[in-house]
C-alpha cells in the first residue's frame, strides 16, 4: 500500500496531471452551475478529449475532477436561484434558497463550499484507507438489501414535511411514486401509462421534473409576486459572507457523519449521490432536537451542510467499485467505465497490482481536487452571489431560459419542455395549496429502483421469503420501521413532557 501511495503520488503531482486537475475542476464547476448540464453530459464530451491523451491516468485524473467539479459547482444554481445544477444538489435547495431569501447567499455559498471540501476529503480517506475491503462488503448487497435502502429512503420522507404536512407529505409520496411507473419496468416489457406517446417510453426526465418542481414556480412566483424579488434583496447588497463560531460548531458533527454514511452509500453499485443528499438530509432532520428541526427547509445551516458534504462523499465512494469491481456505482460512473475500456483499462480486482499508478493516482488526484475546488469558488463567493443584484425583469427570463435549455439538453427532446411546463404550472398550484414538493422528487426517484429490485427479489427467491431469508434485509426494513415510528414517538415525548411542565406549575 505505501509503495502504491508512491507512485500514486509521484504520477498525480506532476506537472501535467496537476494541469488537468485544475482544468477538470474548472470545466465542472461551471458546467455544475448551468441546470441540465450534470456530469455525465460533460463526461461523455471530454471522453474524445481524454483518449486523445494517450496516458490512461491523466485521461481519468482529468474525467474525475470534471466529475466532482460538476457537483461542487451544481449547488451554486440551487443556491441562488433555486434551479438546482445536478440531481445530487435538489437538497442542497431545501436550505439553501432559503438562505438567499433571508439575504444570506454568501454564508450559504460558504456553507455548501466548506461541506463538499470535508465531504470529499473524508471520502478521498477512506476510499486510500478501506477501498478494497468496501469492495467485498458492497458484493454482499443484492437486490434485497436494494429494495430494502429504498423502502428506507420512502420511511425518513416525514423530515421532508412541514409542521402538519406529515399526510400531505405523503400524497406527494405516492403521487411521485406513480410518476416513476409511467415508461418501461422490469416485470413488464411494454410501456406503461404513457397514453401511446412514442417520447413517454423511457418515462419522465428526473431534471425536467426537478426543474419543474423548483425552478419553473420559483420564475412564475416572481412574475406573480413583483415584492417577492425585494424580499430577497435581490438588488441588494451581499453580506454575512463568514461562518460564526456557533454555527461551525452546529454543522461540524454534520460534515462528520454524513460524509461517512454519504460514502458508504455511495460504495453500493446503483445507490449514488443523489439518494445519498436526500438520505443526509433526512436522518439529520431526524437527529435534529424540535427547535432546530423547525428551522429544515426554512434556512438550516445543517439543512445545507448535510446534502452538500453527502453527495460529494458519495461521488468519492462510487469510485470503489468502479476501479476494484469494474461495477459502475451510478449513472456517471457508467460513463467513466466507458472511457476506462476506450483508454484499454481493465478495472477490477487487479487494477491496484496490474496498474497501480492508475488506483492510486485517481484516489490522490481527488483530494488535490477538493483542495483545488476549495481554493477556486471561496475568492469567487462574493462575485457568484452578486447574481442576485440582478434586477427582477433580467433574473425571470434568465432562470426561464436555463430552465428550458436544462430540460430540453438533458433528454434532446422537445416534448420535454411541454412536459416542463405543465408539470411547473401543476407544482406552482401545489406551492399556492403548501403542499411540500420534495416527497414527490423522492418518490419519482427511488419508486422505479423500488419497483426493479423488488421484482428482481421475487423472480429470484419466487416470493416474499427473501425478506426473512436474508437478515440483513430484514435489519433494514426494521430499521424503516423505526424510522416511521420515531417521529410519532418523539411528539408524543414532547407532549408528555409538556404536560408534566404544566402540571408541575
Amino acid at each position: 500500500m505505501l509503495e502504491g501511495l508512491m507512485i500514486g503520488l509521484t504520477t498525480a503531482l506532476s506537472t501535467q496531471n496537476l494541469i488537468l486537475v485544475v482544468g477538470g475542476c474548472l470545466v465542472g464547476t461551471f458546467i455544475g452551475m448551468l441546470p441540465g448540464l450534470g456530469p455525465m453530459s460533460i463526461i461523455a464530451i471530454m471522453i474524445p478529449i481524454a483518449v486523445t491523451i494517450g496516458d490512461a491516468s491523466a485521461a481519468l485524473i482529468l474525467l474525475a475532477g470534471v466529475y466532482y467539479g460538476a457537483v461542487f459547482g451544481g449547488s451554486t444554481s440551487s443556491i441562488l436561484i433555486n434551479a438546482p445544477g445536478v440531481a445530487s444538489t435538489v437538497a442542497t435547495s431545501f436550505d439553501g434558497y432559503p438562505l438567499t431569501r433571508q439575504g444570506k447567499a454568501g454564508k450559504a455559498l460558504t456553507i455548501a463550499a466548506i461541506s463538499s471540501f470535508a465531504g470529499g476529503t473524508i471520502g478521498a480517506i477512506l476510499l486510500l484507507v478501506f477501498a478494497p475491503m468496501l469492495a467485498s462488503v458492497a458484493l454482499l448487497f443484492h437486490s434485497s438489501e436494494y429494495f430494502a435502502l429504498m423502502v428506507v429512503g420512502l420511511s425518513a420522507i416525514a423530515a421532508f414535511a412541514g409542521t402538519g404536512q406529515v399526510f400531505k407529505a405523503l400524497l406527494m409520496t405516492f403521487l411521485g411514486l406513480a410518476l416513476g411507473t409511467v415508461g418501461e419496468g422490469v416485470l413488464f416489457n411494454m410501456p406503461r401509462f404513457t397514453g401511446g406517446i412514442l417520447d413517454l417510453q423511457s418515462g419522465f426526465g428526473f431534471i425536467t421534473l426537478a426543474m419543474a418542481m423548483f425552478a419553473l414556480p420559483e420564475a412564475l412566483y416572481l412574475v406573480l409576486d413583483p415584492d417577492r424579488s425585494k424580499q430577497t434583496g435581490a438588488g441588494g447588497k451581499i453580506k454575512d459572507l463568514r461562518i460564526t463560531k456557533d454555527e461551525a460548531k452546529s454543522i461540524a458533527p454534520v460534515i462528520g457523519r454524513q460524509s461517512i454514511q454519504g460514502f458508504l452509500i455511495g460504495v453500493l453499485p446503483g445507490a449514488g449521490a443523489t439518494i445519498a443528499s436526500f438520505l443526509g438530509y433526512a436522518v439529520e432532520r431526524n437527529l435534529a432536537t424540535k427547535e432546530e428541526q423547525a428551522k429544515f427547509g426554512k434556512g438550516s445551516v445543517k439543512g445545507l451542510a448535510a446534502p452538500e458534504s453527502a453527495n460529494n462523499a458519495a461521488c468519492t465512494g462510487s469510485f470503489v467499485p468502479l476501479l476494484t469491481l469494474g461495477i459502475p456505482g451510478s449513472g456517471t460512473t457508467a460513463i467513466l467505465l466507458g472511457a476506462l475500456i476506450a483508454l484499454n483499462v481493465s478495472p477490477g480486482p487487479r487494477l491496484m497490482i496490474d496498474d497501480p499508478e492508475i488506483f492510486w493516482a485517481v484516489i490522490i488526484s481527488m483530494y488535490i481536487g477538493n483542495l483545488v475546488l476549495l481554493i477556486l469558488n471561496l475568492p469567487l463567493i462574493p462575485y457568484i452571489a452578486k447574481v442576485l443584484a440582478v434586477p427582477r425583469n433580467y433574473l425571470i427570463p434568465f432562470i426561464l431560459f436555463f430552465t428550458l435549455m436544462g430540460a430540453y439538453i438533458g433528454q434532446n427532446n422537445a416534448t420535454e419542455l411541454l412536459i416542463l411546463v405543465g408539470f411547473g404550472v401543476v407544482a406552482t398550484a401545489f406551492r399556492f395549496a403548501d403542499y411540500p414538493l420534495a416527497p414527490l422528487l423522492i418518490g419519482f426517484i427511488l419508486g422505479p429502483l423500488l419497483e426493479n429490485n423488488f421484482a428482481r427479489s421475487m423472480q429470484l427467491y419466487d416470493g416474499i421469503a427473501f425478506i426473512w431469508q436474508r437478515p440483513m434485509t430484514m435489519v433494514l426494513l426494521i430499521l424503516a420501521v423505526l424510522l416511521i415510528l420515531l417521529p410519532g414517538f418523539r411528539a408524543r415525548r414532547a407532549a408528555a413532557r409538556a404536560k408534566g411542565a404544566a402540571d408541575g406549575d
